[in-house]
């Protein structure tokens, strides 16, 4: 992680560039160049060079910039002023947004595992790995959105809702959110003649900008000027308790989705992301030596 993180102290860097620099400065055989990974997809070590940026971008070191770049944060800065000697999970626990990170991936760190290390089974570290894997490409996802123009946020989220079912087929969400719209940014029409509807609510938010009750009520007010029951309010940061109780006792049906679900959802339907490789794991068939 320590040359990932020193060579952005010149500036903005591309990713490409920097595994490219650092095969260099390893001095890489070209078996070891070009060694691939079994999804055959890319090199095993521009992969790690990859999640070294990802990890540091989770502590708060490096920011994304653009597609492909990043760049040093100013928390990134000051432990280039006196950079460690070497720096892995164990450093990273200092700041607390890799703490935080950490929380939700259920990260093991190496210490912990070499503690114990029969006590994980092959299956245990497999979760393990697809739960770090899927979480990390979940904040990936809710800090894309929270970049994006707030247009494309909505259109996003009435895909999203398309994918999952709703409405009639995939022509029947719109974006409204727009002047004039009324507290709404899109609709669902679950018929053809659009008798019966959703109406979405989407708020892009930083993770620690809280949805209050104060927001449920609007959109319940926007439900009620249009005739509508049914309501899907949808952000990228959290709702307060006031606002999860609000929406229970108002008499329509409002559904809330956060940013951890709504990044669940992305992957699970695959907006915003793909599936890279797919593994399948096999056990003996007991019956076939029956």
């Amino acid at each position: 992680m320590k040359p990932v993180l020193v060579s952005a102290a010149t500036g903005e860097r591309a990713i490409s560039d920097v595994v490219e620099e650092l095969t260099e400065e390893f001095d890489l055989t070209p078996e070891e160049r070009n060694e691939i990974l079994p999804s055959g997809k890319q090199t095993r070590f521009a992969n790690r060079v990859h999640w070294a940026r990802s990890y540091l971008k989770q502590a708060g070191l490096l920011t994304n910039t653009k597609r492909g770049h990043f760049a040093l944060t100013e928390t990134g800065k000051k432990v280039l002023e006196n950079v460690p000697e070497h720096i892995d999970k164990t450093f990273l626990s200092q700041f607390p947004e890799y703490l935080d990170f950490k929380s939700r991936t259920g990260i093991v760190e190496k210490d912990d595992v070499a503690a114990a290390p029969s006590q994980q089974t092959p299956d245990e570290v497999l979760n393990a790995a697809f739960s770090e894997i899927t979480s990390a490409l979940a904040e990936d996802l809710l800090a894309k959105l929270r970049e994006a123009d707030p247009a494309f946020f909505e259109d996003v989220i009435v895909r999203l809702l398309l994918k999952m079912g709703y409405g009639y087929d995939t022509q029947a969400g719109r974006v409204i959110g727009r002047a004039g719209d009324d507290g709404v940014d899109g609709v669902i029409n679950l018929d053809r003649l659009g008798v019966d509807q959703v109406y979405v609510q989407a708020k892009r938010y930083a993770a620690h900008n809280v949805i209050g009750s104060g927001a449920l009520r609007d959109f319940y007010g926007a439900l009620g000027m249009k005739d509508v029951t049914k309501g899907i309010f949808v952000t990228t940061s959290n709702f307060s308790p006031s606002a999860v109780q609000t929406a229970e006792k108002l008499g329509a049906r409002i559904v809330l989705v956060d940013g951890p679900q709504l990044a669940r959802l992305m992957i699970a339907y695959e907006v915003g992301c793909r599936v890279k490789r797919t593994y399948e794991i096999a056990e003996v068939d007991e019956s076939f030596f029956e």
